[in-house]
């Protein structure tokens, strides 16, 4: 996807915030299938695949979290995802007209945002007002 020219300028995973519902959802399965267990036979035998596929959910979120990247460098703004298949949205800085950082409270608080520069639109991006600065300045 890079020219030979480019540079990369920052390069980075989503932030790890995504996280939180798929793990949580892995939790709770995991502990659903533990109660199960607990309360004996026939409940017992709901039990093991609860736990595998609570691990299972959750292992693949964090697979896919890892294989997910966000580049800029000199030339572009992009986001790489996938495993087998890997798929690339991009933008061009010379295209792009405006950029817009979206915070809630609880991503100021945990440092990160949405990023918009132009048609691109990126969630989860650790600590996006300074990426933001750095598109500007890159663009410019």
């Amino acid at each position: 996807m890079r020219q030979p020219e480019e540079h990369t300028c920052w390069e980075s995973r989503r932030h790890a915030v995504v996280l939180a519902r798929p793990l949580a959802r892995g939790l709770t399965l995991g502990l659903g299938g533990f109660v199960c267990f607990v309360l004996g036979w026939p409940v017992m035998l709901a039990g093991p695949p609860l736990i595998a596929l609570g691990a299972l959910g959750a292992g693949l979120s964090v697979w896919r979290w890892e294989r997910t990247r966000v580049v800029l460098t000199t030339e572009k703004l992009f986001v790489v995802h996938g495993t087998l298949r890997r798929r690339a949205a991009a933008i061009r800085l010379d295209r792009v007209a405006t950029i817009e950082v979206e915070q809630s409270l609880l991503g100021r608080a945990l440092g990160y945002g949405t990023l918009s520069a132009g048609e691109l639109e990126i969630p989860f991006v650790p600590q996006p007002r300074e990426v933001g600065t750095l598109v500007a300045r890159l663009g410019a």
